[in-house]
């Protein structure tokens, strides 16, 4: 995959072995992974997560494609954006993304969201997109709403992490809303 420009100076592209020392600049940050199962992270932790990057990407099929946001003006990776397919038959895949703090609350989270959703339609032929946030997590589910996706319910329980167990709020998109939203 090439670059592929979300804004002037924001692109897409592959995640590289190499990245792992920016990807850890937000990884190992508390307030990054507040409401993720994961992180804060070691430097071994995100080595792992990179790794694992790299060899889903060489599964047959592939189900997961991870693409790292970079900033072109300092050429550091300072978010990522993921797509997991979670059903080939019933063509339905779940996104999910994460930004250094730099960069919050300047739109890039939609930006970024935008793009995961129009490559799941556009070239994995998906049918169904969903999304899960924390419900203390306002901003995800704003940008969850703004990228089109409707709140389906909540999952209780849902994830087990830091402080215990912790609900998930389910957002999803399907193909046909999005089309009809001009995309």
């Amino acid at each position: 995959m090439e670059k592929i420009y979300l804004f002037s100076h924001l692109y897409l592209r592959r995640l590289k072995k190499e990245d792992w020392k920016d990807v850890h600049l937000y990884a190992s940050q508390e307030n990054v992974s507040q409401y993720q199962p994961w992180g804060p992270n070691s430097e071994m932790d995100t080595l792992a997560y990179v790794e694992e990057v790299l060899k889903a990407e060489k599964m047959v099929p592939q189900t997961r494609y991870v693409q790292a946001l970079v900033n072109e003006n300092t050429d550091r990776v300072i978010g990522a954006g993921e797509i997991i397919i979670k059903s080939f038959v019933h063509q339905s895949g779940e996104i999910g993304y994460v930004l250094h703090p730099d960069y919050w609350g300047k739109g890039i989270g939609t930006l970024l969201g935008n793009a995961l959703v129009k490559r799941g339609f556009s070239e994995l032929n998906l049918h169904k997109i969903s999304a899960t946030c924390d419900p203390q997590n306002i901003s995800s589910q704003k940008v969850l709403t703004k990228i089109g996706m409707t709140l389906e319910g909540r999952i209780r329980h849902d994830l087990k992490i830091k402080n215990g167990w912790r609900d998930s709020l389910l957002f999803g998109l399907l193909e046909d809303e999005w089309r009809k939203g001009g995309k």
